[in-house]
């Protein structure tokens, strides 16, 4: 890998109690993820193989820990994010980079339309009027606080909101009285009869963060200062004021090549320890959902058709908490996942925005592309700064998590089915992230500091894993 990039200064890891503010926050990102898995497509696939699939939740859950864990990797011993080091794999210029790029420009558009469609959903019980019209209402005012850097405020709020509805959804899991049999079957690998791929694989595909959400929290453990966060950064409004002395200080460091081995590995550590506890908070709220659709959804036979899963979940929640639970919980959702939508497009705009930059760095020179010389003439003649990270990033927003979802939610009268669409991407995409990353790392990280044997066999059975189901299911479309 490059020398100066791992030669940036490493600061000291924290000690003791200090370590614990560093794993809180990670907790509530990982909550903050959870979303669209969990409300849309944990109770449906509960609801129609009960506990079946307990067993893949656990599974899935573990190679999720370990994704999210190597994309964190990178970015505390290099100092860049993976999808640079990814732009340096061998091959045509920027390949791997292209290939993250395209499907999911995709995946942005119609996730955030269909997540913005089930708040739309929830919105409608409590008002008249249709779901499509309060869907597009919370694009709208969801792109506009985004776009404007004011979001910031509100997501406080709505993570407030987001740990009520989680609190709920584990108290109500408790006093539903599971069938704890019928769990500890469904912890042993087995398969349903007639299963439907159309319904498991958007579930396997959302469990806890999707397929970029594993390349955002690399990006989230670098701005919040993990082994000093990212180097030749420029100080935008997607780091935080607390963190931006930490990516100054980035710079080439003097110590000795064994100190900053150290430092990165205690930092790797500390890194794991947040991982670990995000994921594990992750999967107990998932799990509640898991129970609740089984022994609500499932016992009256229902299964939730499109956005009505909000509604109907809440409905069944009553006879928990009464009628005031069944609107307590439909607001903390409405809260919840309007932050949720809040996060989707600030994740997909920053990282578009740094994809971008990436497949441009060739600019100012004859050999850069076409479009990037037009889009320099256009910088020259206007004075407008096009290639600064925040306006590319806001462009995308308005238009990929803006624009398209409220033109998708005008089309499609179930845009949640166009969803599921999104999480197929993921899952296909999956793999394709796992093996890259993985080879990012064996080959641009100093050795001591690589991902060891068994880190390495396993990240091979989880994109293996992934692989496998997209190619079902691609098997059977045909």
């Amino acid at each position: 890998m490059s020398a100066t990039a791992y030669r940036r200064r490493i600061p000291a890891p924290p000690k003791g109690r200090d370590k614990l503010k560093w794993y809180g926050p990670g907790l509530l990102w990982m909550l903050s993820a959870v979303g669209t898995g969990s409300i849309l497509f944990t109770p449906r696939v509960a609801s129609a193989y009960q506990y079946q699939l307990a067993w893949l939740l656990l599974l899935v859950v573990f190679f999720m820990w370990l994704m999210i864990r190597e994309m964190a990797r990178y970015s505390i011993v290099s100092g860049e994010t993976m999808l640079e080091g990814m732009y340096h794999l061998p091959g045509p210029r920027g390949w791997a980079v292209w290939v993250i790029f395209v499907p999911q420009l995709l995946a942005a558009a119609v996730g955030i339309a269909g997540l913005s469609a089930v708040v739309g959903s929830a919105l409608g019980a409590f008002l008249p009027g249709g779901a499509t019209v309060y869907g597009i209402v919370v694009v709208v005012l969801s792109t506009a606080f985004t776009v404007s850097g004011q979001y910031l405020t509100i997501e406080k709020f709505s993570r407030v909101m987001a740990l009520l509805l989680m609190l709920m959804v584990i108290v109500s899991a408790i006093t539903v009285s599971p069938d704890l049999a019928a769990i500890g079957e469904g912890l042993l690998p087995q398969w349903p009869e007639d299963p439907e791929l159309y319904v498991i694989l958007p579930w396997v595909g959302t469990i806890l963060a999707g397929s970029m959400g594993i390349v955002w929290f690399g990006y989230w453990t670098a701005t919040r200062g993990f082994g000093g966060g990212l180097c030749s950064r420029d100080a935008d409004d997607e780091i935080p004021q607390d963190t931006r002395e930490e990516h100054a200080a980035s710079e080439l460091g003097s110590e000795r090549d064994d100190t900053r081995r150290a430092r990165a590995r205690d930092w790797i550590r500390i890194m794991t320890g947040t991982a670990t506890l995000g994921v594990v908070g992750g999967l107990v709220v998932i799990f509640a959902f898991m129970i609740l659709g089984a022994e609500l959804l499932a016992a009256k036979g229902i299964m939730p058709q499109g956005t009505d899963v909000a509604v109907d979940l809440a409905r069944l929640f009553s006879e928990v908490w009464g009628p005031a639970g069944k609107f307590l919980l439909l607001a903390a959702m409405i809260i919840a996942l309007g932050g949720s939508v809040l996060a989707n497009q600030d994740g997909w705009g920053r990282s578009f925005a740094d994809i971008t930059l990436i497949l441009c760095r060739r600019r100012h020179t004859d050999n850069a592309p076409w479009l990037v010389r037009q889009m320099e003439t256009l910088e020259r003649h206007t004075g407008w700064t096009i290639f600064q990270r925040r306006h590319l990033k806001r462009f995308y927003i308005a238009l990929i998590t803006g624009i398209i979802p409220v033109g998708i939610l005008l089309v499609f009268s179930d845009p949640v089915k166009v969803m599921s669409a999104s999480g197929i991407i993921a899952a296909a995409h999956t793999p394709f992230i796992v093996f890259t990353a993985l080879w990012v790392n064996r080959r641009r990280l100093p050795e001591g500091l690589q991902p060891g044997l068994a880190t390495t066999l396993a990240m091979g059975l989880a994109g293996l894993f992934y692989l496998g189901f997209a190619v079902v299911y691609v098997g059977r479309l045909w």
